[in-house]
Parts: C-alpha cells; structure tokens; sequence
C-alpha cells in the first residue's frame, strides 16, 4: 500500500509498504533543509504496544571515531542522512506508526526540537486470500545480519537450534509457503507439477504425503542427458537429470507419476510450477510459480521468488501447458534434423495457441496473462524490452545471466532526462578480453543504474566480514540473484509486474520451456514487488561501489567518507542537487499515485 504523510514545516514523508520491508521517501522545501543534518525515526507499534527510536549504521566520526562490529547506534544520536530510508523488519499484516524527526544543531550537541512528520502505514499479509500472494527469500547470505547472528557459518555447520534458526531467517517462510501450497490438496484433488530441479528433500516428502492421502500428484521434470566430459578430462554427471532421479527414488513417488522431459536435450525444462485442481473433475484452481527451483539453495541462497495464483483461468491456461509439456514434445536424440526442426515447430506453435502473445504493450489487458515458451521469434523478449524502454518514469528488473544485447540496443539511446532503469545484475556488467571491442556500456548517461552480487570480504570499520552462498554451499553457479522479474513504472496507476522462470534471454523466449505472469493494474503485487527489489538492490549498491572502486585512487579516503556521516548539512545535502541519482529516487516517491 502507498501513503503519504501531512505537510510539517516543509516536510512530507511518502511510503511504500510491502510484506516485511517498508520503504520511504522524503520531500523537503528549500527552507526545511537548511542546518538539517538528518532525521532521527521512531518506530510506534501498536499491537505489542512498543515506541522505539530505529537503529543505525553509520556514526559521527567526531563522536565515535573508531566503531566496530559492535557499534550500536541509534538514529537520535546519529541521525538518517538521507532522504530515502527504508524499514526491513517489519512484521506482515500489522499497522505502524513513523515519526521523522528532523535533526539540526552539531554532531556533539544536536537539536531535536523541530516537530516530527508522522506517518501511519499497513504492511501487507504474507498469507491472505487474495488473488496474488507473494513470497521473497532472504537472497542476502551475503549481509551483516547474518555474520552477526550466525558467524558466516554454513546451517549445517551451526548446533540446533542455530542451525534451524538459520535455515529459518535465510529462507523466509518462502519453503514454508511452498509446502504450504502443496499441503492444501486432499483426496480427489490434483496436483500438476513442472520442475527444472527436483532436489529439495521437503518438497518430495510432501508429495509423497499428497499421494497418501489420495492427491493425484503429476510430475514432469529435467531429465536431458547432457552429461560431459571437459577438456582436462574431468567428467560432469548430468544436470540436474542425477539429482533429480536420485531423490524421485528416495522419497518413494512412483514413476509411473512422473515424466521425464529428454526432448530438446540443448534446451532446459525450466519451469517451477504446480496447478492445484480440486475435486473429481479436476478444476484448475490455482498455481504456484515463480523463480524458485526445489533445491536447497533455491530456497535457502541465492534470490528468488515464490508466487501464488489464485485465479482459475490462469490455472487452466498452466494446465493445459502441463498437458502439452507431459508428451514430452520437440525433436528427439534419435530424429533426423527435418523431423526434429518440424517437432519443434509444431511445440512452439502450439503453445502460442494456449498464450498468443500481446501485439504490443496497449494490447496487454488488465489483470493476469500467463506467457508461456519455447515460442516463435523474440516477439515476446521484444516487448519485455519495450516495457523498461518505454516505461512512462522507471524500470527494474533482475537479471541473474546478464543483460541480453536486446537491452543494450534498445537503451543505448536513453539520455539521462529517460525514464530510470534499475538493473539487479548476479555479476557485474563490464568487457571481457574477448568482446571488449563490441561491448557496449550502459550507466547513468544512459540513466540506468545497476548494482551486481557482491559482498564485503574483510572487515571495515562497524562493516564486518561477510560470506556469500557459494562459501555457504549453498549454490555454486548463481550465489546472489537467481529471481526474474521487471517492474514497468510500478508505483504509477498502472504498473506492470513481470514474473516467472524465464531470464529475459533469446533462450529462454525460444528455447527452453518457461512461463511467465503479466500482471497489470495490481498495486498490492506491485507494491510487494518493488519493496523487495528496493531492498535487495539498496543492499548490494553499497557492495557493488566499494568493490567496484577499491583498486581506485583515494579508495580508502573515499570509503572513509562514505562509512561515516557528514559533520556539516551541506556536505550530504549536496548529494540532493537535481539529476543527482539521490534525488531522481526520491522523486519516484513524490510522484507516486494511488494512495491508501
């Protein structure tokens, strides 16, 4: 939900909030800002009846010259310099209350006397009975959180019950609701279900309980035998066609539920979904879905994101896919190449039959348009592009196997008066020996702003060290942003969320099998999704630009300024001045609509 606060003394706050994250912006008029060295905030919760002042990070170097991992600070004696502030420890479902302080005066004598701007929000439930539910991962193994809490040490590595608790703060009720979604079928009912990987001991249990208790439990998974042995002469073991028998065998489904997908076998079966039919007739329901393979780390590690449906045709038009997916459609190992080019000809024609897709971005209707691959052509990555291009203030999206020339071609031309673009990239976006010629850069004169996985390797002052899910193990190719979503202007009146399994790729449109949501109009599912793109992207900024600029001249003095807070008001507040990214951001807030 969005809202805004009263106008007090040249101040008012604007807030978006999600499930667990609530974000902020702050409008300030030239008077407001003048001596303003920060804002000191309050949190009021009226349902455990608790007022307290929020914790900070960075310090006054003249107070506290010397923090370490130790250092507590609380946000009265050093104030939030910035005008975009975000809460990430908000319980779901549950009213709040923030008070902004605005703090003047000298580091050691500071003057709290202004009045403070108030705010009263409501976070989103995590579980409801809406049409859409929505459900992030941690995705920041990477973070000062969990070196303080559990010492950067693997789950397994922890004594219970550390160990759950780990799991527990990593995952985010994200397995919970997965589990949860398998766990409503009864008798009569059924249960479609596409996945890339199936290695995620849990989820098998709980079909395996589903069929017990009489689900009709179907299960299409990877199986392509794309087993290698590289030029050392290492052998590879196909993936994640071994996982994926190896547990089908351990938790007891039979096989003659399963259908092992071997057509294609360049091309990956990438989906991660389930169709919840009820009763004797098998009525599509609802569907699970998003960017979350079973496996542990899927859960666990890397970003992801879980999305529940409740939306029958929806569910009918991922049933009727299911259906074609379960003969294991598209050329064979052993058909000849016309007969192999005609098969996958035929897949991809009938798949744009269950979803056509849009002519162009008028033509996306209003509420929910699943999209479905492989397809014809790039038709459908063009107009993916085109709602960042074309977007009418700002863009996100996540990218976990780089931006796709598509992108670069189509923003290129963008100047810094363009919409903005916020890219959540698992590496960073730069030339290697061997395209550096043809490689073409994007950033801010573009007005697109990245930010890539990363994470602090030693500790920096109050910044201890940090892990990340690979030192974990708990993924080993993509350890920071596995999610694929992209937000179209999602804090305007009518926001477009994209999300699914697919990677915004040639591949992944032509190729692969993958599905996709449209999802228009919907601000609560726009809303969830941009306080979760704002956090993830907010926490790796930071880590982007101190690794990005850690071989630069004056590294050090630099990220000593950054590390601290400004001694005098000019010093921050100059990081406000028109086209700076500080206040393109926080120009997102003040001209949001659709207000609760």
């Amino acid at each position: 939900m969005r809202f805004k606060s009263s106008k007090v003394d040249g101040f008012r706050v604007f807030a978006v909030a999600g499930i667990n994250t609530v974000s902020f912006g702050i409008e300030a008029s030239d008077e407001a800002r003048k001596g303003l060295l920060g804002f000191a905030v309050e949190r009021f919760d009226p349902t455990e009846d608790e007022r307290y002042m929020m914790p900070g990070f960075k310090v006054f170097a003249s107070v506290i010259p010397n923090p370490d991992a130790s250092t507590i600070a609380s946000t009265r004696d050093h104030p939030v310099q910035s005008f975009l502030w975000d809460d990430f420890t908000a319980k779901d479902g549950r009213e709040y209350e923030y008070s902004f302080f605005p703090v003047r005066g000298k580091p050691r004598n500071l003057d709290h006397s202004a009045r403070p701007v108030k705010i009263t929000i409501r976070t989103e439930p995590l579980f409801s009975d809406f049409e859409h539910d929505v459900f992030f991962n941690r995705g920041v193994a990477s973070s000062q959180a969990y070196a303080r809490k559990f010492q950067n040490k693997k789950p397994d590595a922890l004594v219970p019950p550390k160990d759950a608790q780990a799991r527990e703060w990593l995952s985010r009720k994200l397995d919970d609701a997965l589990l949860r979604f398998i766990r409503q079928a009864r008798a009569n009912d059924g249960l479609l279900c596409c996945f890339y990987e199936f290695r995620y001991a849990p989820a098998a249990q709980a079909l395996r309980e589903a069929i017990d208790r009489g689900v009709d439990v179907r299960l299409i998974v990877d199986a392509k035998n794309n087993e290698t042995t590289d030029k050392k002469g290492v052998f590879h073991a196909a993936f994640p066609r071994v996982d994926n028998l190896d547990l089908l065998e351990a938790s007891g489904i039979p096989l003659e539920r399963v259908v092992l997908r071997t057509a294609r076998k360049n091309d990956i079966q990438h989906n991660k979904f389930m169709v919840l039919q009820k009763g004797k007739r098998r009525t599509p329901t609802q569907v699970w879905t998003g960017s979350t393979n079973l496996s542990d780390g899927g859960i666990h590690g890397q970003t992801n994101v879980g999305h529940w449906v409740r939306n029958e045709a929806v569910a009918a038009s991922f049933a009727a896919y299911w259906d074609l997916l379960s003969g294991d459609p598209g050329g064979q190992a052993d058909d000849t190449a016309a007969d192999a080019k005609r098969k996958n000809a035929e897949l991809a024609a009938a798949v744009a039959d269950i979803s056509p897709t849009p002519d162009d971005i008028d033509a996306i209707p209003e509420g929910v348009t699943p999209i479905f691959s492989p397809r014809r052509g790039l038709t459908m990555l063009d107009l993916y592009v085109s709602l960042i291009a074309q977007a009418q203030r700002s863009g996100c999206i996540t990218l976990a196997f780089g931006i796709s020339k598509e992108f670069k071609e189509a923003l290129r031309e963008h100047t810094p008066q363009s919409p903005i673009t916020f890219m959540m990239l698992e590496k960073r976006d730069a030339p290697t020996e061997k395209n550096r010629d043809a490689f073409v850069f994007i950033n801010a004169r573009q007005n697109v702003y990245k930010a890539w996985g990363s994470y602090l390797p030693e500790a920096l002052y109050q910044w201890t060290r940090e892990t990340n899910a690979r030192l974990l193990g708990l993924n080993k190719h993509v350890s920071y942003v596995h999610s694929k979503f992209l937000l179209r202007d999602p804090l305007g009146d009518d926001p477009l969320v994209v999300t699914g399994s697919a990677n915004f790729s040639a591949a992944s449109t032509n190729a692969n099998d993958e599905n996709m949501l449209l999802i228009r109009g919907d601000k609560r599912v726009a809303d969830i999704y941009f306080t979760e793109f704002n956090r993830i992207f907010n926490h790796y900024y930071f880590r982007s630009v101190t690794e990005a600029t850690k071989n630069a001249p004056n590294a050090a003095a630099n990220a000593e300024g950054n590390l601290f807070l400004s001694e005098k008001p000019e010093d921050w507040l100059g990081k406000y001045k028109p086209g700076s990214l500080k206040r393109k951001r926080v120009d997102l807030f003040t001209g949001m609509s659709g207000f609760a």
